[in-house]
């Protein structure tokens, strides 16, 4: 009778795991330059562990190769960083599950002492969320918001005369819902109503919108030729101010776009490339005024 022998692989050093995590991460390199200020602006990120952390370094440069403006973000599901190098400060933000229906946020900026906490709740079913936020230091009543399937409203407090500190209730909301063959949005935050409708199907999209009291009107057009091109539109009626962006794909690897947006008279163009070993890297964004 012959025996069978099961061999266990023998567990590894985590220094080494933690080394075969950092070689086998995709990397993105990120290269802007803009001709303008004559500065290149870098990102550099990396996902670790399946996924569940990414890690980003973003900086610029100029001319002369000084750095300036470093930030390292570190970003997981229940907690996030953004360190300021130069200002040696952070931004945390963090969320926990308290219970299947109760969630708890809260944000902090380790430098101005100041953030936000706040515990949403879903009722009934996770398409009905009541939220509570409050600033911190608090310096009034919380914020609440009652989230449903066709929008939310929220009811806060807010400063009504800065002279003599007086503070009145505030009701902010957004709806929306089908209408015809699009959607329409209505949002009306600060005594301020923006109405917009979207068309949109396989081959294009409309989006006309309109500001009261102002009466500012709008409008957005998307159009696809084909797979690999893609023309976008945008127009102001009040300010007669314009901008269009042209998207070419050729193929999976490589990427092109340009544009012009007439309220800086500017124009721009950025070429990229997606190689096989999964680190991307953006091409140069070339600008250049208009006549």
């Amino acid at each position: 009778m012959e025996s069978a022998t099961v061999t266990t692989p023998q567990n590894k050093n985590p220094a080494e795991t933690s080394l075969m995590w950092w070689r086998s991460a995709p990397l993105r390199v990120t290269s802007e330059f803009d001709s303008e200020s004559s500065l290149c602006f870098h990102k550099i990120s990396t996902k670790l562990m399946d996924n569940l952390v990414k890690f980003k370094l973003s900086f610029r440069n100029d001319t002369q190769g000084q750095v300036n403006d470093p930030h390292l973000t570190f970003t997981s599901k229940h907690l996030s960083l953004d360190f300021d190098v130069e200002e040696r400060n952070a931004l945390v933000k963090a969320k926990f599950q308290l219970s299947p229906s109760l969630h708890l946020t809260a944000t902090r900026d380790i430098k101005a002492q100041e953030g936000e906490l706040a515990m949403v709740a879903d009722l009934a079913s996770t398409a009905y969320k009541f939220e509570l936020s409050s600033a911190l230091p608090s310096g009034g009543l919380p914020r609440a918001t009652l989230k449903f399937p066709l929008g939310e409203v929220s009811l806060e407090e807010k400063e009504e005369d800065e002279d003599n500190m007086k503070k009145m209730l505030s009701i902010n909301g957004t709806l929306k819902g089908q209408l015809l063959s699009g959607i329409c949005t209505a949002s009306y935050r600060d005594e301020n109503l923006n109405m917009r409708y979207l068309y949109k199907d396989e081959l294009m999209s409309f989006t006309p919108s309109v500001s009261l009291p102002s009466n500012a009107l709008s409008v957005a057009f998307k159009r696809r030729y084909s797979p690999s091109d893609k023309l976008s539109y945008f127009y102001n009626f009040n300010s007669n101010v314009w901008s269009v962006v042209y998207k070419h794909k050729v193929g999976k690897d490589y990427k092109f776009k340009a544009g012009y947006d007439s309220e800086v008279q500017l124009g721009w163009a950025s070429f990229w490339n997606i190689l096989q070993d999964r680190r991307r890297v953006l091409g140069r964004v070339l600008k250049g005024r208009g006549n």
